[in-house]
């Protein structure tokens, strides 16, 4: 016997048998088998884990997108079905007293724009319209509109000056949007369009240029006093509760729930104050919706030299306002938010325009 056979022997006696190559192989491969098993088994788990983690990332993001539109104001509590915004364009509701001149380059701006399906002048003077100014009006609203079907016109002529006259049902109707605005402000017609297209994603709110806020005041035990903030408040603190109705869309459905379902007792406060008759709008579209209105950054003009807004003690009074109608309802029904609607197209131009001054007034001292 060699000495080989004899190594060969001994180590399969060692080994408890005889040595071959074979179950050497094979004891490996066994040995890897297993391994590789088990690597195949934890990696199952990982895979298993990893998927079971973007699922339930996937239901959190769902779950946030879900919420986004309750946390913008959009996700409205009122039932859809009794805002739609199915009937194309708006009527122009425009609030006048005794300034003829700044009517007439109202109405003849409000007709040119595309979206005008009627003109409605509330007209609460002692006197009636004179028959010229009906007729000058009414000319050139059909000369200025831009549609095949001229715009509605009509003078809604109430018996008494009252604040309340401008938020009186209107019949017959072509629209469901109403665009309320003061006589002495003109809207460019582009960002009226623009306006209107947000307000048809929620046709149930207030959408409107003019912002406001409501700040908290003082706190004595369990009653809570409130301030009204003007512009500037809105644009110091990025935040607004409310948008007037000098400028703003809201569902002609409000006309008849400010007349006919809000409480007595805050018109005749409108009636006796001769003031904050938008705040009482404000309120009431909130306390409907339980959402905030919102917001459209846009030019607006005022042409005209005076107005309410322009007396003495104005602020006081919108605090007083503001503080009275909280006591009648019995709570704060605003939603303040701080999201503003903004049109990119706009924006992107005036961004070109301005670099192009810049380098305009480069080139020009560069000679």
């Amino acid at each position: 016997m060699t000495t080989s056979n004899l190594i060969a022997i001994r180590d399969g006696e060692i080994n408890g048998g005889f040595y071959s190559p074979a179950k050497e192989k094979a004891a490996i491969r066994g040995s890897f088998q297993h391994r590789f098993v088990i690597f195949r088994r934890l990696r199952y788990i990982a895979k298993l884990k990893l998927l079971l983690l973007v699922f339930c990332a996937l239901c959190g993001v769902g779950l946030l997108i879900s919420r986004i539109p309750s946390s913008l104001g959009w996700n409205l509590r009122y039932p859809s079905s009794s805002f739609s915004s199915s009937r194309g364009g708006y009527t122009v509701l425009i609030n006048t007293w005794k300034r003829n001149s700044l009517l007439k380059q109202s109405v003849a701006h409000y007709a040119s724009c595309h979206g005008t399906k009627g003109i409605h002048v509330v007209w609460s003077e002692n006197d009636p319209p004179s028959n010229s100014l009906k007729n000058y009006l009414y000319n050139i609203v059909m000369a200025k509109s831009q549609t095949a079907r001229k715009p509605d016109f009509k003078f809604d002529i109430n018996e008494e000056d009252n604040l309340n006259n401008r938020f009186k049902p209107i019949q017959s109707l072509r629209t469901d949007a109403i665009f309320s605005v003061d006589d002495d402000v003109i809207v460019p017609c582009d960002e009226l369009e623009f306006a209107f297209s947000i307000w048809q994603t929620a046709p149930s709110t207030m959408v409107g240029f003019v912002p406001r806020m409501h700040w908290i005041g003082e706190k004595k035990e369990t009653h809570v006093s409130y301030k009204y903030g003007g512009w500037w408040s809105v644009w110091w603190m990025g935040t607004y509760s409310m948008v007037l109705s000098k400028a703003a869309f809201f569902h002609q459905k409000y006309l008849d729930m400010y007349t006919n379902q809000m409480p007595a007792s805050i018109r005749n406060y409108v009636t006796r104050e001769r003031n904050c008759e938008d705040i009482a709008m404000s309120l009431l579209v909130a306390n409907i919706t339980g959402a905030p209105p919102i917001w459209v950054k846009g030019k607006i003009y005022e042409i005209g030299s005076f107005g309410i807004s322009s007396l003495k003690d104005h602020s006081n009074k919108r605090h007083k306002c503001l503080n009275d109608f909280v006591s009648l309802y019995g709570y704060l029904p605003l939603v303040p938010t701080n999201v503003k609607a903004v049109d990119s197209r706009n924006e992107w131009f005036c961004c070109l325009e301005k670099r192009e001054k810049k380098v305009k007034s480069r080139c020009e001292k560069s000679f």
